[in-house]
């Protein structure tokens, strides 16, 4: 920023195992969101080394990031960014089509549908939706190209209580009965603590606590 240098991420050292569910905490400002940025392959980092799936993001061009957020890397968000005009199921299938993806529909991926509890409403758009319908259709179309990690930042925070713990159950469920590997990020320490029995705190870009 100007002539000053700010470190939103330093010295952070992680392993994740396939199939884990760990939650993230810290203040705002703590490098939360950058750590995601940078395991998700939208901010390259500017030292260190970030191996996902076994390739160094550290290493990659623009173009092989965008590979990487297409298969290996799913995102979820506050906000469920559903395009408006298109149904929950159109909705799912564009990010096939931005990964180019034209084979069937895998059972795996219809077990997860089942999980998600959205078989049912797959025709209606989003303003049919209640908001925890639509966080659970944006999970939906963040996974459904079977990526290895599925990054969830602040999945319940535009959520009331009862539609966040359904979101919460659901992401849950889908580790257990799938075994995907989830990272979330919350600002709620009951969330971490019924979702994952792995919580990492951050603070000024630093893990502080790693249970």
């Amino acid at each position: 920023m100007g002539d000053v240098e700010v470190h939103a991420v330093r010295g952070v050292d992680l392993t994740i195992q396939a199939g884990e569910f760990v939650t993230i905490l810290g203040p705002s400002g703590s490098g939360k969101s950058t750590l995601f940025h940078v395991i998700g392959g939208l901010t390259p980092p500017t030292s260190g080394t970030v191996l996902v799936d076994g390739k160094d993001c550290s290493k990659m061009s623009d173009a092989e990031r965008t590979e990487l957020r297409k298969r290996t890397v799913g995102f979820v968000f506050q906000k469920f960014n559903l395009l408006p005009t298109l149904t929950a199921g159109e909705n799912i299938s564009i990010s096939r089509d931005i990964a180019r993806n034209h084979e069937p529909l895998s059972d795996w991926f219809k077990g997860v549908v089942r999980i998600l509890g959205i078989e049912e409403r797959l025709d209606h758009k989003p303003y049919a939706l209640s908001g925890g319908e639509q966080q659970r259709v944006a999970i939906a179309r963040a996974i459904v190209n079977h990526p290895r990690i599925l990054l969830a930042d602040e999945p319940t925070g535009n959520l009331d209580t009862k539609n966040s713990q359904l979101v919460l159950e659901t992401l849950k469920k889908l580790n257990e009965e799938t075994g995907q590997t989830i990272l979330m990020i919350t600002h709620n320490p009951e969330a971490a603590r019924f979702c994952s029995e792995r919580h990492i705190e951050m603070r000024d870009g630093l893990v502080v606590q790693d249970d």
